[in-house]
């Protein structure tokens, strides 16, 4: 019983984290800052480019208000699955392939190009940015073939690159990434509606900061690659394009000074420490003496477990008899992929944080992805507790087996731990609850 009441009251907090970073919720409140903007820049049309996993919902907030008619042109870029209908106005929806992009994708991505070229300085482009926005805004540089893109993301996916070393390689490659959307646009006034999936809220990394001046280079982009010893892997052309970019003879992505920034404007209007702050106040309702650990975790999802789990065990040995405590934390793991099993960050974690509190009563974990997906599975991601390892033992789940194989979905489907939510509409990164009671 107590273990059923601390995994619903986990997933209680977890469900008022999503709340708070609701997209359709943060965009209808900037609805009259929109118009104020279009008034203010003498602006007579507005073309709006949504894209990212929460693009759908974005942009429902406007076609659901006075916005809508003030919208020329729209296209919206989203994952497959995650545009549950038609939009209210004159806007297109295209679904697509994330994490490595896909024709669909190049093919939206083309007309936003085509929508946004030659726009004059009485234009709004309106620009709806989420996480995944790399993968769905995908437009290849130079001879680049999609092909190509897809392999080279699928490599720095597999070594375990950051969100910051994978965007620094994409945005070199690509004609609309690294500040080249406001580029197109240009002299038109841009506003962008940023919703962050990236530790600290870097604008040139979010989505690979296609309206926002670009701070990597071609060499950060071949130190990547150096890193993960890709270079050898990846396509010719690829590898042509960044050596000569590094040797100044292909423009570099736009910097700072670059006039196409003058009339952008870049405004952050949810992150993941919004999230855990709204967690946290959850949980503090709920009774428990609580922390919030950090908002910016990154690492290896193995390692990140253990760390989580001492923090755990260490507080659980000095807590009071009938005193409840809840940890959290947020932010993007890694997962460096050896095996051929399913699974994602989250699952990975979590299983990892099983076996370091296996046998351990009054310790439980949510480890989930905000947008209702880890990784390539339809679970958000898990919920474990001290009984986990003994209930897999059950049923003959080795458990590293599993995680060798990184094949975390797969354990816990097995054992019943699972955390589908099914999509969420937003995205702001993972959330890490821990609950001891």
């Amino acid at each position: 019983m107590e273990k059923d009441w601390s995994r619903k009251t986990a997933v209680d907090i977890f469900n008022t984290a999503l709340s708070a970073v609701d997209p359709y919720k943060l965009v209808q409140a900037y609805c009259e800052s929109i118009s104020a903007a279009y008034s203010k820049a003498h602006c007579n049309k507005l073309y709006l480019v949504s894209f990212g996993k929460a693009a759908f919902a974005m942009t429902r907030a406007l076609a659901e208000s006075s916005i809508r008619d003030m919208i020329t042109q729209g296209i919206v870029i989203t994952k497959y699955g995650h545009a549950p209908g038609p939009l209210a106005g004159n806007i297109e929806i295209f679904e697509a392939g994330h994490p490595v992009p896909d024709e669909q994708g190049l093919a939206a991505t083309k007309q936003v190009i085509g929508m946004l070229q030659n726009r004059d300085c009485q234009t709004l482009v309106l620009c709806l940015i989420s996480g995944g926005g790399s993968a769905l805004l995908t437009a290849p540089l130079d001879d680049i073939t999609l092909g190509e893109k897809q392999q080279v993301t699928e490599l720095l996916l597999k070594a375990g690159a950051t969100i910051n070393e994978l965007n620094a390689v994409r945005k070199h490659i690509s004609a609309i990434k690294g500040g080249r959307l406001a580029e197109i646009a240009h002299p038109a006034k841009v506003l962008s509606l940023i919703l962050s999936d990236v530790i600290g809220d870097p604008l040139d990394v979010i989505a690979s900061g296609p309206t926002s001046p670009d701070e990597s280079t071609f060499r950060d982009a071949l130190d990547v690659l150096e890193k993960y010893n890709l270079r050898a892997k990846i396509p010719d052309r690829v590898l042509c394009l960044l050596m000569k970019g590094s040797e100044g003879n292909v423009s570099e992505t736009p910097k700072k000074a670059n006039p196409a920034f003058e009339r952008v404007e870049n405004i952050i209007i949810g992150s993941n420490r919004i999230a855990t702050d709204a967690a946290a106040g959850m949980a503090i309702q709920s009774g428990f003496e609580t922390t919030i650990l950090s908002s910016e975790i990154q690492g290896e999802a193995r390692s990140v477990a253990k760390w989580l789990a001492q923090k755990a065990l260490d507080i659980r040995r000095r807590k009071a008899d009938g005193k409840k405590v809840c940890l959290i934390s947020g932010g993007e793991t890694t997962v460096t992929v050896r095996g051929t099993g399913k699974g994602g960050r989250n699952t990975e974690l979590a299983l990892a944080f099983a076996e370091e509190i296996a046998g351990i009563e009054g310790i439980i974990l949510l480890s989930a992805g905000t947008d209702g997906t880890d990784g390539p599975t339809d679970a958000a991601g898990a919920i474990v507790d001290g009984q986990t390892i003994r209930r897999a033992n059950t049923k003959s789940l080795d458990p590293q087996f599993y995680l060798n194989n990184n094949d975390s979905y797969t354990f816990f489907k097995n054992n019943g731990e699972l955390l589908v939510t099914g999509s969420t509409g937003t995205n702001v990164m993972d959330i890490q609850i821990v609950l001891l009671t």
